[in-house]
């Protein structure tokens, strides 16, 4: 078994295997280095792929557009006080939408929002603040936007699915990368002041 990385993540590198590399190859060839959350999700690449696969679908099948989507996962993460998605989605957000936006929603101020903005990115702190403490009347204001009961129950999935990924992530220690941290811009950085510190290697 490889040694603990702790910079990295609580767990030892996996195993080498063919879907262990094509996962590294997949960030490799995207980002120009192998994530720490890949590293992490190499021990169970099958349920890796299996996950995005889901959220892929759900994400299809509530018709978000990609700024949509950096839109809720910005705003759950912040809520969780996930540091590795925030910043993840907030510098993609800010290179699809502006670094300003991107820092707003992360800080919960949705004012550069529109409507139906603003009703995802409300219902998505709601659902990662209190699943339980939602109500007929948060589900309202999605249809007044525009969404049918179908939609909302695929954004929702969206939601509880990219829960599911942060709370995996930040159990078991996943640290954003360097690389990360170098990228974003400032007014994403600094919104982010909760979670695991960034990767010092």
């Amino acid at each position: 078994m490889s040694t603990v990385d702790a910079d990295a993540s609580f767990l030892a590198l996996a195993e080498p295997a063919p879907d262990v590399q094509r996962l590294y190859d997949e960030d490799l060839e995207e980002y120009g280095y192998v994530m720490n959350t890949s590293r992490l999700w190499a021990h169970q690449p099958d349920a890796h792929d299996r996950l995005f696969e889901l959220l892929g679908q759900v994400a299809s099948a509530a018709g978000l557009t990609f700024r949509q989507r950096g839109i809720l996962v910005t705003a759950t993460a912040s809520t969780l006080g996930d540091s590795y998605c925030a910043l993840a989605w907030g510098n993609r957000l800010a290179g699809d939408a502006g670094a300003d936006l991107a820092g707003a929603v992360l800080r919960g101020d949705d004012s550069q929002l529109d409507r139906l903005e603003r009703a995802l990115a409300g219902w998505a702190r709601r659902v990662a603040r209190d699943a339980n403490a939602t109500t007929s009347g948060d589900i309202q204001a999605l249809r007044d936007a525009g969404y049918d009961d179908a939609q909302i129950l695929a954004v929702t999935t969206f939601v509880a699915l990219r829960i599911a990924f942060a709370t995996v992530n930040d159990a078991l220690g996943a640290r954003p990368d360097r690389a990360l941290g170098d990228a974003v811009p400032a007014a994403v950085r600094d919104a982010v002041t909760y979670g695991r510190p960034v990767s010092t290697t």
